[in-house]
């Protein structure tokens, strides 16, 4: 919202000196953001008079243009040029070159005289020109910067002035006004106007209001007036479209005539553009007082008005020229030929007001705001009027808005207004709020005193009763018209402190209430994010939008199984219209994006939600807006919601470290991707068991599959499949691995028990055993584990060989053994002994042979 500084000036006392700048930190105070200064004087600056031309003499060109050579007075004659500086004539008239033929001898015009600077930084100086020297420029309005008009000069007389020759320019045109422009939020829509500004401008300084609508006298009854029926018979959760609309007619009306220059110029400050004085007026008036107002062509109406909702297949043209198929949902004025309008939006062409029009119907209605808003939407409509009535408009203020429009057309149009006039519509009933005397304070945290509360709240408009005894202490609050959002103790609560000063709300660090914090959900992510980053990897965030064929891919492991992706309703691009069930594609987009950029060593890793159907996805309808729904819906919402389970997804390529002087760098391999699941189960206390597996994302002989005791398949590692890794331009043998973190956030202990760290020395033996190739070394590894008992703490694999020396489909594994007792140093007796009971037990599982 855009505020002229001298309009706002009439209903509000700010300084004389006051800058845009002064008004906007004033209104900061009161719950508004700055958004910008719009002062003419910061691109144009004097001098700029007023002159008038004594002569034009006319000289044909060689360019086949013909230019006017002027002769223009800039002073009263027979007064002295008080003016200096180089160009400027002492005797008071300037000689002017001007390419313009709109005007003739003895017109007052706008001229820049040498010195002043035009939008643009366009700077006049005397300078030679068509074998003159010319001194000044005639200016038009839109060298002047204000307005588009660039077919001619302005000549002061057709906008009707006739001032006094050296009169400042600037000054006549309202040209030294500046504006300060707010953002205003939606819940705010009263402060779309003059009105509504001027009101919070005294809330904030303190000084006093003067309501512009006092200043209106509207008669307090209408009749007789044009015929105006209201009927809705499909109003949206049955609130009326329209509940009130106030017509006035004014005939012999000249709408030829020119907006008034101080009027134009509060328009164009305040961002409206002038188009003819009955429109003018009518956008005056809207910004003046923020009730939208629509003039129509009285001679073009066809019968009574009535305001409906559309039927099928109806269509209007609106004032902006275009043809619009209307929605049975879209509330119409209507008259005995069709719609005349989209009610609360845009009026239509047929009824538009021009310069031929003599009699003028003004309308100025009350329109409920989810009509409006949803014809502004479904038709891409955006204006004004629909701006305030969707936010809300003051129902009591249509009749004073239409008197107010009445007498700007009698005074500056030259017309009558017919005493008979229609007010049609049923007031809504006033809202009544209870306030708990020390409901304001233990929200805001001061102890307000009945002084600041009734204060603040009358001074919003309100009408304050207290009601009880000081224990039960309680004031009935009624709210008022032009507020609409305020309808709870809540709303009241943050105008009382608004209003009495966010400034003096303390400043104190909230205690956080013991027993509580992170969730153990949140601290086992929190440790795994943490743990992956200390380990060396980068985590990053990947469009969860993805293509069907890489859901089809990453999503399920055996290709061509059945498999559900959830496809979005309007996706950013059709290439990646679904939602994830893998984070892979994701992960590995972002390192193709690295590699084309050079960074080539990458382990990144990311944790996010996939989105895996059930077998009930959405529901038969959308609950309708404005009523909360059951619990039976929105159970049956929930059930709609396709699962969300954490996943945890890494993607390594290229070397673990960059290449240095002496040391070559080592290539990530599936060993690694196996490291990062073992990491995770070590951090969240889960024992993750590895296996062969297979997945059609992987390479068919280089995959693990991940699973918990179980047997519950948690996730797959390992290398990513050479075809998959040559369509996405990666480099070989890059490896991935992904799992789902809350199965094993599910499967985690509520405490992690620490093991007992023994202080006995530990006995290490190696064994190399000999089994068919098929034999997954897993297995072997658990047998071990199992045949060697309690004294074993722990067993690894650190070599595999096939080849010289081994039988022909077979491998030998070399496992390291590590023993240990709590309670006495072992003897190599006793670990030899445990040895061989696990050999023997894998001998029996496996046929294995001690190499």
């Amino acid at each position: 919202m855009r505020i002229p500084i001298s309009w706002l000036r009439e209903f509000a006392q700010v300084p004389a000196g006051a800058t845009a700048e002064d008004v906007m930190a004033d209104l900061v105070k009161v719950g508004f953001e700055e958004e910008a200064v719009h002062r003419p004087t910061d691109t144009l600056q004097g001098p700029i008079v007023v002159g008038q031309v004594l002569s034009i003499v006319k000289e044909p060109q060689t360019n086949g243009k013909t230019i006017n050579w002027c002769q223009v007075r800039v002073v009263p004659d027979g007064q002295p040029q008080s003016l200096t500086g180089e160009g400027i004539d002492p005797s008071g008239v300037q000689g002017i070159i001007c390419g313009a033929h709109n005007f003739v001898a003895g017109d007052k015009v706008v001229v820049t005289l040498p010195g002043a600077v035009l939008p643009g930084d366009f700077r006049i100086s005397a300078r030679q020109t068509y074998g003159h020297l010319s001194a000044g420029m005639i200016a038009s309005v839109r060298e002047l910067g204000i307005g588009e008009d660039h077919d001619g000069i302005l000549v002061l007389a057709r906008i009707g002035l006739d001032p006094e020759i050296g009169t400042d320019a600037m000054e006549l045109l309202g040209l030294y006004d500046q504006a300060a422009e707010i953002n205003v939020t939606p819940d705010r829509g009263y402060a779309f106007s003059l009105r509504g500004v001027a009101r919070e401008y005294a809330h904030a300084t303190g000084t006093s209001f003067t309501d512009p609508a006092s200043r209106v006298q509207a008669p307090v009854e209408l009749a007789g007036g044009f015929g105006v029926k209201l009927n809705d018979g499909a109003p949206i959760y049955g609130k009326p479209g329209c509940d009130r609309f106030v017509a006035r007619t004014v005939r012999g009306v000249d709408a030829a005539k020119p907006t008034p220059p101080w009027m134009t110029s509060r328009l164009r400050l305040a961002g409206v553009r002038s188009i003819s004085l009955p429109v003018d007026i009518s956008n005056y008036v809207m910004l003046e007082l923020g009730q939208p107002i629509h003039c129509y062509d009285l001679d073009k109406l066809s019968g009574d008005i009535v305001v409906r909702r559309a039927v099928a297949g109806e269509k209007i043209t609106t004032l902006d020229g275009k043809e619009r198929a209307l929605d049975a949902e879209d509330l119409l004025i209507t008259d005995g030929s069709g719609a005349i309008g989209v009610a609360g939006v845009m009026g239509g062409a047929a009824t538009e007001v021009s310069d031929s029009t003599t009699s003028i119907l003004v309308e100025a209605a009350h329109f409920d705001e989810v009509s409006i808003g949803r014809s502004r939407r479904r038709h891409k409509l955006p204006s004004e009027a629909s701006k305030r009535f969707e936010r809300g408009v003051d129902w009591h203020m249509a009749g004073i808005a239409a008197q107010r429009v009445v007498d700007l057309l009698v005074e500056l149009a030259g017309g009558t207004a017919d005493e008979a006039g229609t007010d049609v519509g049923t007031a809504p009933d006033a809202v009544s709020i209870t306030l708990p005397a020390g409901f304001a304070a233990a929200r805001i945290g001061i102890d307000f005193t009945e002084e600041q509360i009734v204060t603040s709240l009358e001074d919003l408009g309100a009408v304050v009763e207290k009601n009880g005894t000081a224990a039960g202490l309680c004031y009935d609050v009624t709210a008022p018209s032009w507020r609409n959002d305020l309808e709870t103790p809540e709303d009241l609560t943050e105008e009382i402190a608004r209003l009495v000063g966010y400034d003096k709300i303390p400043a104190t660090l909230p205690v956080a209430p013991p027993g509580r914090g992170l969730t153990r959900v949140q601290l086992q992510r929190r440790r795994l994010v943490q743990a992956l980053a200390a380990s060396g990897l980068t985590e990053v965030l990947a469009y969860p939008f993805v293509s069907k064929a890489a859901n089809d891919t990453f999503g399920v492991a055996t290709e061509g199984a059945p498999h559900k992706s959830l496809k979005l309703a309007n996706p950013i691009s059709e290439e990646q219209g679904y939602l994830r069930t893998s984070i892979l594609p994701g992960l590995i987009e972002v390192a193709k994006r690295n590699h084309s950029r050079g960074f080539r060593d990458l382990a990144l890793f990311e944790a996010g939600l996939v989105f895996l159907p059930g077998e009930t996805l959405g529901t038969a309808s959308i609950p309708p807006l404005g009523a909360k729904p059951s619990d039976e819906v929105l159970d049956a919402l929930y059930d709609g919601v396709p699962d969300q389970p954490l996943y945890l997804a890494a993607v390594l390529t290229g070397h673990e470290t960059t290449a240095a002087a002496g040391h070559t760098p080592r290539a990530w391999d599936w060993a690694d991707a196996l490291d990062i699941a073992r990491t995770a189960g070590d951090v969240l206390g889960v024992e993750i068991v590895i296996s062969q597996g297979r997945h059609q994302a992987f390479h068919p002989g280089r995959a693990a599959q991940l699973a918990l005791r179980t047997g519950e398949v948690v996730g797959y590692a390992g290398e990513l499949h050479p075809k998959l890794l040559a369509a996405h331009d990666m480099p070989p043998r890059s490896v991935a691995v992904e799992f789902n973190a809350d199965a094993l956030f599910d499967a985690a202990a509520d405490v992690i028990v620490a093991r007992h760290i023994s202080t006995y020395p530990v006995a290490t033996q190696d064994v190399a055993l000999v089994v068919p190739q098929e034999v997954p070394a897993e297995e072997v590894l658990a047998a071990l584990r199992e045949g060697a008992g309690g004294l074993l703490e722990d067993v690894a694999l650190f070599d595999v060989y096939a080849g010289k020396g081994i039988e022909d489909g077979k491998k030998s594994l070399a496992f390291s053994l590590r023993f240990r007792a709590g309670d006495r140093t072992l003897t190599a007796d006793e670990a030899s002994v445990a040895r061989e009971s696990a050999v023997a037990l894998t001998h029996e599982r496996f046929g294995a042979v001690q190499r």
